[in-house]
């Protein structure tokens, strides 16, 4: 009943796990981290991602530039970029070292210690990179929030919104942080019973005199 537990809870982890890599991944690249809303010419639509700033007409047509030296980019996105693809890296590493150490793969059958070791890898692997996924989205998150309402910028001018990538990513991030904690605790060993203890037997000497042997005279039935 327990391993069939594992095994399914093994499953939905790297179910989750999955889900939020491969979310990381298109956040990653997607650029639409944040967008702008043009009040004076409301058939374009301005994206920006890691990689590139896109303006999306009313016609259908896209046009992305992509950004320019890394240096010249602010230090959110700098460090956004390092962590994404870290994220990436992890979760990659975490979906090989996670698949051998599941019960439901047959690879190492004969060593579960080495199964146990490996699932527990994956699992950190998985958590680190949705740490590394939700740390650079809530930056920049926090300073899209801050740049909106700074009241230093006249009203006039338009103000960079929260996109559609944002929120991927604070779900792909929470996908694999789960998914990674799932993994790490179904890697526990299941208890084992222990016997219960042998009942006492005492020696049939302790009972009474052994068979075939006569008590020992009492003092009242001495001849003197």
């Amino acid at each position: 009943m327990a391993g069939s537990w594992r095994v399914k809870a093994q499953a939905g982890a790297m179910l989750l796990a999955l889900l939020g890599w491969v979310s990381s991944c298109v956040t990653t690249f997607v650029p639409l981290w944040k967008s702008l809303n043009l009040d004076l010419n409301e058939l374009e639509v301005w994206t920006m991602g890691l990689w590139q700033v896109c303006i999306a007409q009313e016609e259908g047509v896209l046009e992305c530039r992509a950004h320019g030296s890394f240096l010249a980019l602010p230090a959110e996105l700098r460090v956004s970029r390092l962590l994404m693809c870290l994220s990436n890296g992890l979760g990659l590493l975490g979906c090989l070292l996670a698949a051998p150490g599941m019960e439901a793969w047959r690879a190492c059958e004969d060593r579960p210690g080495l199964k146990r070791r490996l699932l527990l890898a994956g699992g950190a692997a998985f958590g680190t990179a949705g740490m590394a996924t939700l740390a650079p989205v809530s930056w920049v998150a926090y300073n899209t929030v801050l740049d909106f309402w700074d009241d230093t910028v006249p009203d006039i001018v338009p103000r960079w919104e929260f996109g559609e990538a944002t929120f991927l990513g604070w779900f792909a991030g929470a996908f694999l942080a789960a998914g990674g904690l799932l993994l790490a605790c179904s890697a526990r060993p299941a208890g084992t019973a222990t016997p219960p203890a042998p009942a006492c037997r005492q020696h049939p000497t302790a009972w009474g005199p052994a068979e075939g042997h006569s008590p020992p005279p009492k003092n009242a039935d001495l001849v003197i």
